[in-house]
């Protein structure tokens, strides 16, 4: 079968034939409808991670039962399917209360998921190692629910977290309009009242923005004019919550210097930017919060909105062979919404 690879880190992805693979006692193959294409995969490529592959990309997953290897039950051939993205270990305090993607024994593991050490779905079939970490997507297509296990997922997983400060006259900032923070602004609108102000620095994606309904949008190019406009907003509070979903050094300084006293700001972003604190700076009371994608039960509740309605994933889809191609156009930011690879 096709699938795309991660060989070693600073060489483009390859795309090439491996066997497929057959479900040993206690997995399932899936067969695979999409995989979305992340910025983290970018890191991966780049940097590595930490010594493991090479391994077929694509951490954002879904598809339909293929297979089930022996002792499976609960399951049948053809059920439309997410794929939970942080593989723990399954057994710890976090990953019983389904949150492996804060599992304990992280450092000891072989493989941070599939896509991220472990064969991932950029390929015609993905062998998936538990149903535990099988979502069912009801009625929703696997091309363009793929997007919801990681793009929407994380995105909720910071919001949900920030429950308690999203009341109807809390003003939430909005940075990067890409593939999860298009995803941020939808739900943010279903689940709260806040004002939401969506910040970047291509106006096609402030554009979008407001195309999903945001009434507020600040390029955020020139730093000052823009801390000045996001100012104005947000009034004398300030801003209550922060998702920084690019996580560079201009960002993160921008976060800081709007966020008012009592408020969270969430770094999501891998841009490499630095958070520095001085007295006062960021202010008083402010939560500091650098989430990691979300849980296995918080995966069940992003499939319900989309299955409500309420949100849904702008995709932009590709074949398997525009791979390389699709990660050049991701970096120059080209990519509106959620690039998904179809095999």
């Amino acid at each position: 079968m096709k699938a795309v690879r991660f060989i070693e880190s600073g060489r483009p992805p390859e795309i090439v034939d491996i066997p497929k693979p057959v479900p040993g006692p206690g997995q399932v193959l899936v067969r695979m409808g999409g995989a979305g294409v992340c910025h983290s995969d970018l890191h991966v490529l780049e940097h590595g991670l930490g010594g493991l592959g090479p391994f077929t990309l694509g951490h954002e997953n879904a598809g339909w039962i293929e297979q089930l290897g022996e002792g499976v039950s609960g399951w049948k051939e053809g059920d439309p399917v997410a794929v939970y993205g942080p593989w723990g270990c399954g057994q710890c305090k976090t990953c019983q209360s389904s949150a492996e993607n804060y599992c304990e024994r992280h450092a000891s593991l072989p493989s941070y998921g599939g896509g991220l050490g472990s064969d991932g779905g950029m390929a015609e079939f993905m062998i998936v190692p538990s149903t535990r970490l099988l979502v069912p997507l009801g009625g929703l297509d696997p091309l363009a629910a793929a997007p919801l296990s990681d793009a929407a997922l994380t995105p909720y997983h910071a919001i949900k977290a920030a429950a308690p400060l999203l009341t109807p006259d809390a003003t939430v900032l909005v940075l990067g309009v890409g593939g999860l923070g298009h995803m941020a602004v939808q739900i943010l609108q279903a689940l709260t009242s806040v004002k939401v102000i969506a910040g970047d620095i291509d106006e096609a994606k402030l554009a979008h923005a407001r195309k999903l309904g945001v009434k507020h949008t600040v390029n955020t190019r020139g730093a000052d004019l823009a801390i000045e406009e996001i100012s104005d907003l947000a009034g004398p509070r300030g801003i209550t919550v922060a998702l920084d979903f690019v996580g560079a050094q201009p960002t993160i300084d921008l976060c800081a210097r709007t966020v008012g006293r009592a408020s969270r700001l969430t770094i999501v972003g891998l841009a490499g930017g630095v958070l520095s604190y001085s007295a006062n700076n960021p202010p008083y009371g402010t939560q500091v919060s650098i989430p990691y994608w979300g849980s296995r039960t918080e995966l069940m509740e992003v499939i319900a909105l989309a299955q409500s309605g309420a949100i849904k994933a702008d995709i932009e889809t590709f074949a398997l062979d525009q791979a390389v191609d699709v990660y050049q156009r991701l970096r120059e930011g080209k990519i509106n919404g959620r690039a998904v690879l179809k095999p």
